[in-house]
């Protein structure tokens, strides 16, 4: 069985998003300079893989505006983890924040990007765990 701590999994996460692991609907303003772009889904997705804890979902809001969702972890320990956050760079915020259960089996929406993604980092740190 593999052991993972947090820094390995960030670094292969990092080094593993790209233009087609990216959200479709994000997919045009994507770029190597923000790579954590339309990637909060499919990362959070990743985490709970992991690490476990509860999925969190947050309206994004730009100038009064809603633009999306925005996805998290909440650890078991409590701890929120937000490994894509830094991909607001325009003034964002995130409001409207509630815990979502995980639907079972795959994932309901990105399952191609979510399984492209999961390969790649199993390239960097080895098999994860099967999805919760």
């Amino acid at each position: 069985m593999s052991t993972w701590n947090l820094l390995d999994l960030d670094g292969a996460l990092r080094a593993s998003w790209a233009a087609d692991t990216c959200s479709p609907d994000d997919r045009a303003e994507w770029q190597a300079g923000n790579p954590a772009w339309g990637h909060c889904d499919i990362t959070a997705l990743i985490v709970n893989d992991v690490f476990g804890g509860d999925l969190v979902l947050g309206e994004v809001h730009l100038d009064g505006t809603q633009h999306g969702f925005h996805w998290w972890n909440r650890l078991p320990s409590g701890v929120e983890l937000d490994l894509t956050r830094e991909q607001f760079r325009r003034g964002q915020t995130v409001t409207t924040v509630r815990v979502v259960e995980r639907p079972p089996g795959p994932a309901p929406r990105r399952q191609e990007e979510y399984l492209l993604l999961r390969e790649r980092v199993t390239q960097h740190i080895g098999p994860l765990p099967d999805p919760a």
